[in-house]
């Protein structure tokens, strides 16, 4: 079983009606809720479907890299 966790990017077998097929996840549990990286269109999904729809995690986005500084 694959651990998703906030920030990470996937990839979708299936592109968004914009054209993109990057999504930052935004929260796990039962549902995953998603947010596209070309439009910001933000979609709530349940984990069985999600699973489903996910080609390839490319991992972790820009605000969950380890050893960046948030500037403070």
């Amino acid at each position: 079983m694959v651990r998703y966790q906030a920030g990470d990017v996937v990839r979708t077998r299936k592109p968004h009606p914009c054209g993109g097929d990057r999504w930052e996840i935004m929260r796990t549990g039962i549902d995953i809720r998603i947010k596209c990286l070309t439009c910001g269109r933000v979609v709530m999904l349940p984990r069985a479907k999600f699973d489903k729809s996910i080609r390839a995690v490319m991992g972790p986005g820009e605000n969950n890299k380890k050893g960046l500084t948030d500037g403070s």
